[in-house]
């Protein structure tokens, strides 16, 4: 079978940028994801944390987060529509948890302040490539008769 088109068109520095910027976000995410399922299955913090101790907010919580976040990770690592949405998901519960109820889930400005950045950073990337998008579009003109 051939390709349609013999050359594959070339990305831009900005949304090779881009990409790399989604991947390491995305392994982020991974570590999240598995800190969770650490958390869930006694791995970590002695097993003080298995699933069967946990409090109720917690265990639905912890249970939620363990499955978006490697999703999400999925997502953004093949560079797919869904994987912001995905990680949307997952730092707003998480970024909830630490700043709405901190007195359930304690307070972690770390999770926080990084989830802001990501944040902040994949809306000027968004920008960015919005802007060079309609940029090449000015560019390009047809002349008919």
């Amino acid at each position: 079978m051939e390709a349609d088109s013999s050359q594959t068109p070339i990305r831009s520095l900005t949304e090779t940028i881009f990409v790399l910027f989604l991947r390491v976000v995305a392994l982020s995410c991974l570590w999240f994801g598995l800190q969770y399922w650490a958390l869930l299955v006694g791995y970590s913090q002695n097993g003080l944390g298995r699933f069967d101790l946990l409090s109720a907010p917690w265990r639905v919580a912890a249970t939620g987060l363990a499955v978006v976040f490697p999703v999400a990770a999925l997502g953004l690592w093949v560079a797919g529509s869904w994987g912001p949405v995905m990680w949307l998901l997952a730092a707003g519960g998480q970024m909830l948890m630490f700043t709405v109820w901190p007195e359930i889930f304690g307070r972690n400005t770390l999770a926080v302040t990084m989830h802001s950045v990501v944040f902040v950073v994949f809306v000027v990337f968004r920008l960015a490539l919005w802007l060079e998008g309609r940029h090449k579009q000015e560019r390009i003109t047809v002349d008919l008769p």
